[in-house]
């Protein structure tokens, strides 16, 4: 059995709207093994992003609890949970939100300098990732001169420079067409191959699914399946 990176023990999450209690996660228990791409499905209101927050610390479940290898991050500081992502967590979502005035191999620095890594070392780390993406020659490029397939790529990379060992994908192909998705799902798969990384992934697109190790499906927040 493959050992797990992540995994939740009933994970509740209560939201208070005025006088109204609403319920976006139910007893929610997943297992993300390592070194694999695990797909988060479910429609737009499912619980998704919820979930995705609180596996990385930035919320607090209102009951249950996330395990990092093995680490309850539920019980961790504020501080714990920023040195945890910074070190261990990388993230890239549906809006790209890349820095219009930096090119592509600064907006990558610049997500490295964020982590404490600066000077010669961030730029030979932002030159390799934006290679591994196959941006080599397009790194001295503002966003606006990319097309939307490459700006996603360079998030990828901004993503995956510091080298964590869990990336959170939030809908990262929702803009994308069909084969621009698939072409940045294959460097999740060359990621995992090639670095030992593992990928959790939310999409709502049926096509993203055939490619998953693993499935989970949330519905009004709760798991209505666990498929390998």
């Amino acid at each position: 059995m493959a050992e797990n990176i992540i995994r939740t023990e009933n994970i509740i999450r209560r939201f208070q709207t005025g006088s109204n209690t609403v319920t976006a996660l139910s007893n929610v228990t997943v297992e993300i093994p390592k070194g694999s791409l695990t797909v988060l499905r479910g429609r737009s209101g499912s619980g998704k992003t919820t979930l995705l927050n609180i596996l990385s610390g930035l919320d607090d479940p209102t009951e249950g609890s996330v395990f990092f290898e093995e680490k309850n991050v539920t019980r961790l500081s504020t501080a714990g949970r920023d040195g945890l992502r910074k070190k261990k967590m990388g993230f890239i979502f549906q809006a790209v939100a890349l820095m219009p005035d930096m090119s592509a191999i600064e907006n990558v620095e610049y997500g490295l300098r964020i982590c404490g890594i600066r000077g010669p070392e961030a730029k030979r780390r932002a030159k390799e990732c934006l290679a591994l993406v196959g941006l080599e020659k397009r790194m001295n490029h503002l966003p606006a001169q990319l097309s939307g397939g490459e700006q996603q790529r360079v998030a990828i990379a901004r993503g995956i420079a510091h080298r964590p060992t869990l990336l959170f994908a939030d809908e990262p192909t929702a803009e994308l067409d069909t084969a621009t998705a698939i072409a940045v799902v294959d460097i999740f798969k060359r990621l995992i191959a090639d670095n030992g990384m593992t990928v959790l992934m939310t999409t709502h697109d049926p096509h993203m699914l055939e490619v998953a190790d693993k499935v989970y499906t949330l519905s009004d927040g709760v798991i209505i399946n666990g498929d390998d």
